[in-house]
């Protein structure tokens, strides 16, 4: 209690010294946090500090307070929705600047997690970092067997620092929403929920150890990404051991000309990484920043990256690619109208959102984006005003799409460093497209047909009664008799007889989808094929679907 009650005094000190509070003056403040301000000693306020532009001065305070408050403060810089671009951009500043902890407590650690001394573990291990940064740090090493590595060691005691830190900004938070005139609005408690739940997951070196087996599977046979080797007999929720690489870091570009790496080529794959991440994958990197890029040495005119530090990933739901994809591609095709369906249809925005108006404000705010040449085209900056202009039609926050955004920025602002005249959308435009184009494709459904199947087979002695309950149900009659269209129909035709029928063309239709997905998955090699795919399975999936039709028109 005394400890959290000394990091609140110690907290307040460091953001009236650096003028926060004249910061909170400036948004509308409460009655109640003018009181609170007039109560702060005189001599937190008289320095030179106070004077400094308020982005630098946020950045200052936070970098005083600490590694957990430096992470906090670098995912508000993904925030645009909620801060000022100054602010923002001043944030996006932060880094890790740590001062290593001893190497007697990297071994401890070490030697704790994994049930050996380090000399049995390991052949050599250099007792200097590699790099320390707030959460952990990182030793090199030789295996036995003679492969060099990296052990990366949790910072001690980290884990009560955060949890100390987390629950004074839950204090914050609610002090913002109570005292502020515009805290509600910015949901203050609902963003610190989301920068705990992305931190605590970086605790776990066997997540994030999870996290590059994933990425490395699914660029496996890939000459543009490689992901480093897990060794998991080393591994530990607080030390894990990874293949160490060695290439050119990112942001040395005169190093990276000086070795005659094609730049443009460079640049444009890191965008197709990120996109084929997302929408091929559905499972990103999403801490890109140059700190942890490389790139390989080994053929300069056909560069590839080599990615480290994966304790921050992303993913999004199959609904949230989809509407994305068609959101950006409808955004570059400058169809407004759709751009702003999609937003409704999504439910990221009201339901009852209207759409003429919605339109409206996107052509308002991103017409003048197409004024100049594509190449110079954010498309960051695309996601940062839609979201921006959805925020007046109370678009609720989306975490996934922040943390989308956040790495779509850190990779767009590296491709442009690389490559100045970078064409984004030329290089991202054929994995949307492609992304779509599987997506509507027949392959695709049978796919998913083949996926399920076991599952539908298990239900298929049931269907015909819940069918049947539900389309005799008192419910759905009483809905039809109150529909004037269908009301009329069912004045002139059975109920009966055309809730038989449903149900039969429905139960059939199931069989036929099943007995298409039994044809793809157990017909014979020698049976004719079209696209792969058995020409008997297209011909039981399109009887299928006829009968799909005449079920809906049994009801209609």
């Amino acid at each position: 209690m005394f400890s959290r009650v000394s990091r609140l005094y110690t907290i307040q000190k460091v953001l009236f010294t650096y003028g926060i509070d004249q910061l909170l003056m400036e948004l509308k403040p409460s009655t109640a946090l003018k009181v609170l301000s007039s109560l702060s000693p005189d001599r937190w306020r008289h320095n030179d500090s106070r004077n400094l532009p308020r982005g630098q001065r946020l950045r200052l305070a936070l970098e005083e307070l600490g590694p957990v408050f430096v992470k906090f403060g670098q995912m508000l810089s993904t925030r645009r929705d909620l801060l000022a671009d100054d602010i923002a951009i001043e944030l996006a500043l932060l880094q890790d600047q740590v001062p290593p902890f001893s190497s007697g407590k990297s071994i401890e650690c070490i030697e704790e997690s994994l049930g050996s001394t380090v000399a049995e573990l390991f052949a050599e291990f250099e007792s200097e970092p590699l790099a320390s940064a707030s959460i952990a740090q990182v030793h090199s090493a030789v295996m036995h067997t003679g492969e060099e590595v990296v052990v990366k060691v949790l910072r001690p005691g980290i884990k009560s620092t955060i949890s100390r830190d987390l629950s004074l900004m839950y204090v914050l938070a609610d002090m913002t929403a109570s005292f502020w005139s515009d805290g509600k609005r910015l949901r203050p408690r609902e963003v610190v929920s989301e920068y705990e739940k992305t931190i605590y997951d970086e605790l776990d070196m066997q997540r994030e150890a999870a996290n590059a087996a994933q990425l490395k599977r699914n660029f496996k046979d890939s000459n543009e990404l490689y992901i480093p080797e897990v060794y998991w007999d080393y591994t530990q929720g607080d030390v894990m051991v990874m293949e160490r690489i060695r290439g050119i870091p990112v942001s040395n570009i005169d190093e990276l000309r000086a070795r005659g790496v094609d730049l443009e080529k460079l640049a444009e794959r890191g965008v197709n990484i990120f996109f084929t991440q997302v929408f091929r994958d559905n499972f990103f990197h999403a801490d890109m920043h140059p700190g942890n890029i490389f790139v390989s040495e080994e053929n300069p005119l056909d560069p590839s990256y080599i990615a480290v530090d994966f304790g921050i990933v992303g993913t999004l739901t199959d609904e949230d690619r989809h509407y994305l994809s068609q959101n950006l591609l409808a955004f570059f095709e400058q169809d407004y109208h759709k751009v702003a369906r999609l937003h409704v249809d999504s439910g990221w925005v009201p339901a009852d959102t209207r759409v003429e108006e919605f339109e409206s404000s996107i052509r308002t705010v991103c017409e003048p984006i197409f004024e100049k040449p594509l190449e110079e085209i954010s498309f960051g900056q695309v996601l940062l005003r839609l979201f921006q202009t959805a925020r007046r039609f109370k678009m609720e926050v989306q975490p996934q799409l922040v943390l989308l955004q956040k790495t779509l920025l850190n990779i767009e602002g590296l491709g442009r460093q690389l490559y100045p005249q970078l064409d984004l959308w030329k290089t991202a435009r054929p994995v949307l497209k492609g992304f779509m184009l599987e997506q509507n494709s027949p392959l695709t459904v049978l796919r998913e047909i083949h996926r399920n199947a076991p599952e539908w087979g298990r239900m298929m002695p049931e269907m015909p009664g819940l069918v049947h309950r539900f389309l005799s149900s008192g419910a759905l009659q009483e809905g039809l008799r109150h529909n004037p269209v269908r009301g009329d129909l069912l004045a002139k035709h059975s109920a009966h007889t055309d809730l038989v029928n449903a149900t039969i063309y429905s139960v059939s239709a199931a069989g036929l989808f099943i007995s298409a997905t039994l044809v793809t998955m157990l017909g014979d090699e020698k049976l004719s094929r079209f696209l792969g795919v058995p020409v008997w399975a297209w011909l039981l999936l399109a009887a299928a679907l006829w009968c799909l039709r005449r079920a809906f028109k049994s009801v209609d």
